[in-house]
């Protein structure tokens, strides 16, 4: 007898999981359900999180997937809110012959000397440029995430002390993935390095390397530039800002693929 009922196992991250209280829920929709019957019944078990639909994305078992995506009995739903986005691409792209990409999330604090090493493994004897970019904590604040305004001026004025990292993992990797796909495609540059902390980064470390080798300069810092922007506005990672008495959650709603703009 074909089940009245689709169980699946929601994920939540960043503000959503706070309103929540949870990382995860377990819901019962009735079948046929798509994304969106399963929001509609995450909300009514959360009643709070309804004001934040028009901020979120959904990934089904790793993978983005549209609202009106149907579920099958398990899946695993995760809730994307602002902070990162993403590409509509699922499929993690491999390097292109003679390339060489690595692409990771690591547990903070991320070595002093990463850039670095990262470059030795990726350059060669054809190259004569190495750029290193390293995005690092800052005492001033960023923009707040979609719902966070209150939380943001209750804080006004208070210097950052650390930033909290989480991320979905298997679909940071494919973004990774699709990015160097495109840094090749656009710069003619295959040896790539994106490496992101996930946890706490304090004041003044490292929270994020982008490593471009190439044969000559120009290409790469327009790759380092490009790879490091398109990260911040589409890899599927959250920051809250740590500050004395609080946190705010920090980003914009997601993108949903290369863009000119640089997010800020």
């Amino acid at each position: 007898m074909r089940s009245l009922h689709v169980r699946v196992r929601v994920r939540l991250f960043a503000r959503q999981r706070e309103l929540a209280g949870s990382r995860e829920l377990a819901l019962e929709v009735p079948a046929p359900a798509t994304l969106e019957d399963a929001w509609a019944a995450l909300v009514r078990a959360v009643p709070a999180l309804e004001d934040g639909r028009a901020y979120v994305r959904f990934a089904v078992n790793g993978a983005y997937a549209e609202a009106g995506t149907v579920l099958a009995d398990g899946d695993e739903v995760a809730v994307i809110p602002p902070v990162s986005g993403g590409s509509d691409e699922i499929s993690r792209p491999i390097p292109p012959p003679g390339g060489r990409w690595i692409l990771e999330l690591r547990p903070a604090p991320l070595a002093a000397g990463l850039g670095r090493e990262l470059v030795d493994r990726l350059v060669t004897p054809a190259d004569g440029a190495a750029v290193v970019f390293e995005g690092r904590t800052r005492e001033t604040p960023g923009a707040p995430a979609p719902g966070e305004e209150e939380a943001a001026a209750r804080l006004a004025g208070l210097p950052v002390e650390a930033l909290e990292y989480e991320a979905l993992e298997p679909l940071a990797g494919r973004v990774f993935g699709q990015i160097a796909a495109e840094v090749a495609e656009r710069f003619e540059v295959d040896r790539l390095a994106v490496v992101h902390a996930v946890g706490r980064v304090a004041l003044g470390e490292a929270s994020v390397v982008v490593v471009a080798v190439a044969p000559h300069r120009g290409p790469a810092f327009d790759a380092a530039r490009f790879a490091i922007d398109e990260v911040k506005a589409r890899a599927p990672i959250w920051k809250a800002e740590q500050v004395a008495g609080g946190h705010v959650w920090i980003g914009r709603p997601a993108r949903t693929g290369p863009g000119d703009d640089t997010p800020g």
